[in-house]
């Protein structure tokens, strides 16, 4: 292993645990929070809330695409040392994003108050709380999308014990969010609402105080240069695309729901998104902190080591989702019942499909990255938007037909699944990506490990009763049985003597 590869892996290492220490905290707090809300405002206000936050959410294809330009320009400019050139980056990424802002803002003042009057299914008395949630998640939306600039300058100059810490403050925020809901006596739904509005305002202040005191590029100056904005504006254009078909096969299946199903579907939805987004948050630590290695070694012409971290990015990243899925999948409607006073119908079985569709997207997210390096998304683009926006319109065939609410998800995992190796294919033509080299070091990896982690959890689920000693049983059998079958059949022999060397000498130390 060179010495550039060991340099790279200690700091992923290090980015990963200060992001698994935010994680920890933050999940802890928010499945707590998750539980205060869903009592305080009911079923159909937590809907209500799912759903109205969602279509607004949707705006977010826009935001999306503008923070994937945005981060890959920041760092890629570090990535080749240009400083100066990175402080025009910075500048026309802050004036870009209050453009769009003002946009955003007109056409949901306009078409979302006519979507939310003529199209969601609310109840009657609860429109007007609607309308205050629409107007108050508009504002946290803008306030997020200014933010954007800032945090694409953590993540490019690997900071994340920056993350870390504010991520805290946030998810502290927010228990003092469910303290106040429930001494509120006003509606609860709108004081949800601002209370989260308030928090969004005060995490933006303090991303941009750090930014300024500790990145001589985070100093704005009124220039857009019109070559960069070009650049960008076309890298984020293309990039509008493949947001729209994930935006809508996630908040627009939001929306397919409601119409089709009713807000209780949408409590049970939100509540599995919050439980799968509390697990792949772990995974999703570890790809924050690889990402910037991967756009930096391209910059700098590194293909080699850059191939090696999209393997070994995508192998650890569905080790990780196995790891921390596997004993959820299982323990569902225990863990379930614990966690909540009210379980709202189907949500066991959204929880258990949405973990299986993230298994299968968390071994593109490194290659989506390598591929955005290089700047020349066309092709990319118009291939993984045509195939992956066929969720939506699988899902509202399905439901005309009368499918059951869960075909969305079977409609997702699918085509997720396809997209696999569609990206392969793209990376190949695009990068020359050496595919046999990740079919071998990746999926000729996870099959036998998925297969040896998962068979004595199955006895253990076959063979005991479901409670408390079954859930304490299955998590411990779970956690050994994936780490054990990661451990031999999922690492190379290399990655192996890291680990072990590694191991050891924080042992003697």
């Amino acid at each position: 292993m060179s010495s550039l590869e060991q340099h790279n892996n200690k700091r992923i290492a290090k980015n990963t645990l200060f992001l698994y220490f935010r994680t920890l905290l933050v999940m802890v707090i928010s499945l707590y929070t998750s539980r205060v809300i869903l009592f305080a405002l009911g079923v159909e206000d937590y809907g209500v809330y799912n759903v109205v936050g969602g279509a607004i959410a949707m705006f977010g294809v826009v935001s999306g695409a503008l923070s994937a330009a945005i981060s890959r320009f920041i760092t890629f400019e570090l990535g080749k040392n240009d400083f100066e050139r990175l402080k025009k980056v910075f500048s026309t990424s802050i004036n870009i994003q209050v453009i769009i802002s003002i946009v955003l803002l007109i056409v949901a003042e306009s078409f979302g108050l006519w979507f939310l009057y003529n199209k969601l299914n609310i109840p009657p008395d609860r429109i007007s709380a609607a309308f205050w949630v629409l107007q108050l998640s508009l504002l946290s939306f803008c306030v997020n999308l200014l933010s954007v600039p800032y945090n694409a300058c953590i993540i490019a100059h690997e900071r994340m014990k920056a993350f870390a810490y504010v991520s805290v403050i946030e998810a502290v925020g927010k228990l003092g969010v469910c303290y106040l809901l429930l001494i509120s006596p006003w509606d609860r739904l709108i004081v949800y609402a601002v209370l989260l509005f308030v928090i969004s305002l005060i995490i933006r202040l303090i991303y941009g105080v750090y930014c300024h005191r500790h990145f001589s590029e985070c100093s704005y100056s009124l220039v857009i240069e019109k070559s960069l904005l070009k650049q960008i504006g076309a890298f984020a254009g293309w990039n509008f695309f493949t947001n729209t078909a994930y935006i809508f096969n996630t908040q627009g299946i939001n929306l397919l729901i409601n119409i089709f199903f009713g807000v209780t579907f949408n409590a049970a939805r939100g509540i599995a998104t919050q439980v799968d987004n509390a697990v792949m948050q772990f995974v999703n630590n570890f790809i924050m902190a690889i990402n910037p290695q991967i756009t930096k070694n391209y910059a700098a012409n590194n293909i080699e080591e850059m191939n090696k971290l999209i393997c070994r990015g995508a192998r650890f990243s569905y080790l990780l989702t196995l790891l921390f899925a596997l004993p959820v999948f299982f323990e569902t409607e225990t863990i379930l019942k614990l966690w909540l006073k009210i379980v709202p119908e189907d949500t066991a079985l959204f929880v258990r499909l949405g973990f299986i569709g993230a298994m299968f997207m968390s071994l593109g997210n490194t290659g989506y990255t390598a591929c955005m390096a290089t700047g020349n998304i066309k092709k990319y683009t118009l291939w993984i938007t045509a195939i992956g926006c066929l969720v939506f319109p699988a899902s509202y065939v399905a439901y005309k037909m009368g499918a059951p609410v869960y075909a969305s998800y079977i409609a997702f995992i699918v085509v997720y699944l396809i997209l696999d190796f569609v990206r392969l294919w793209l990376m190949k033509d695009l990068l020359n990506f050496p595919v046999m080299m990740f079919v071998k070091d990746v999926f000729g990896r996870i099959v036998p490990t998925t297969a040896a982690a998962v068979f004595f959890p199955i006895v253990v689920f076959l063979k005991m009763e479901q409670g408390i000693l079954r859930l304490v049983v299955s998590c411990v059998v779970c956690v050994a049985s994936t780490v054990i079958s990661s451990f031999f059949i999922g690492m190379t022999k290399q990655e192996r003597k890291s680990i072990m060397k590694m191991a050891w000498a924080k042992f003697k130390g």
